[in-house]
């Protein structure tokens, strides 16, 4: 079945809460752990927040089978894989590969971003001249953000050198090269040149963009599309590839696009119980999350800037969970009350997070409070 170009008449076919959840379970290695290295699990399930530098580990530990610690920290500090200022102007972990492809596509939201952000404190700064700068003071050297700031500012007497600095971070493409990203890691977050480190970056191509997330998070809206990425324009893009993509409809009537071959679990397929980390793709990737969790339960999960750690149970947000590696504890609240099958599930998925985050705590153990 052919897709549709937007204002015509749509697939009659529907996709439910449950078909698009089990749909994007299965595309995040949520129904099973997959067996790919951490760069190809990295690059399938479409980058990874890291905002917080554990999250990224903790995200991949639910959807890796054997995954550790040291898998990541080396393919960071390598730079397979890279820490950056991308999607939703916020802090990713993404592969070289992916960056070199992405990053320009992203230069038109960063840039109104730093107009929202900074343009009153930039008022009266060339900002052409400005990136200029902030490459020639980068060439061939790491900086923390401040000092990128003090340097800018020294050619610009009375400006503001916070604003500089986060500036040239969001006007020019820049990396956070390890020690930033890697476990355990709270120092001051280093910048370096993209282009120094991985080459010349490639031509914006917004239609990579929106065939790698629907492989990652599909089927979806224009709407999901745009909320994961920030990125504007992208409904003319969905239509231009009306010859790539298949048409469903959401319950609501919404159109829905789609990879032709992706899969599409059958809805009543087994979901297993799974942590997961603060700032989850799976919880930041749609502009409509009931297929994850109602809306109820996000108000409870997303609070202000933060998105909790939280818990799976059949496919769904059923309660958070809180980790503290000193004591070897995890502590988890449902929002609901368990099965017995599930509740044991948690504890063991529990288990299995203090075997990777506290192996040296003894003895480990996982408290599910009463709902």
């Amino acid at each position: 079945m052919g897709a549709r170009r937007p204002g015509s008449p749509a697939s009659s076919e529907v996709l439910g809460r449950r078909a698009l959840n089990r749909a994007t379970l299965c595309r995040q290695l949520l129904l099973g752990r997959g067996t790919t290295g951490v760069v190809e699990t990295v690059e399938a399930i479409g980058g990874l927040n890291a905002q917080h530098t554990g999250d990224p580990y903790l995200a991949l530990h639910s959807r890796m089978a054997g995954f550790t610690l040291a898998d990541l920290t080396a393919a960071v500090e390598d730079g397979r894989l890279v820490r950056a200022c991308l999607l939703r102007a916020t802090q990713h972990l993404v592969s070289a590969r992916d960056f070199r492809w992405l990053r320009p596509i992203l230069s038109p939201l960063l840039a109104r971003v730093q107009r929202n952000a900074f343009g009153r404190r930039t008022a009266g700064v060339d900002l052409t001249e400005l990136v200029a700068d902030a490459r020639a003071i980068l060439a061939g050297r790491t900086l923390s953000r401040p000092e990128l700031g003090r340097r800018l500012a020294q050619r610009r007497p009375g400006a503001d050198p916070t604003a500089l600095a986060w500036s040239a971070q969001y006007l020019l493409p820049l990396l956070h090269p390890a020690p930033s990203g890697i476990w355990g890691n709270r120092g001051a977050t280093p910048l370096a040149l993209a282009e120094e480190r991985l080459g010349a970056l490639e031509p914006p191509d917004p239609r990579r963009l929106v065939s790698r997330y629907l492989a990652a998070f599909g089927p979806a809206t224009t709407a999901d599309l745009r909320a994961w990425s920030g990125v504007s324009g992208l409904p003319q893009v969905v239509a231009d590839m009306a010859g790539e993509l298949r048409a469903f409809r959401d319950e609501s009537g919404r159109q829905v696009y789609d990879l032709p071959d992706a899969p599409r679990p059958d809805p009543d397929t087994p979901a297993p119980v799974r942590l997961l980390a603060g700032f989850d793709n799976l919880l930041l990737a749609h502009a409509d999350r009931t297929r994850i969790m109602t809306d109820e339960t996000r108000r409870r999960v997303c609070v202000g800037d933060l998105v909790r750690p939280t818990v799976l149970v059949d496919g769904i947000v059923s309660g958070t969970w809180e980790l503290d590696r000193r004591a070897g504890l995890v502590t988890v609240a449902p929002f609901t009350r368990l099965s017995p099958a599930d509740t044991d599930a948690v504890v063991a998925e529990g288990h299995r997070m203090l075997r990777l985050t506290a192996p040296d705590a003894a003895p480990h153990d996982v408290r599910v409070r009463p709902a």
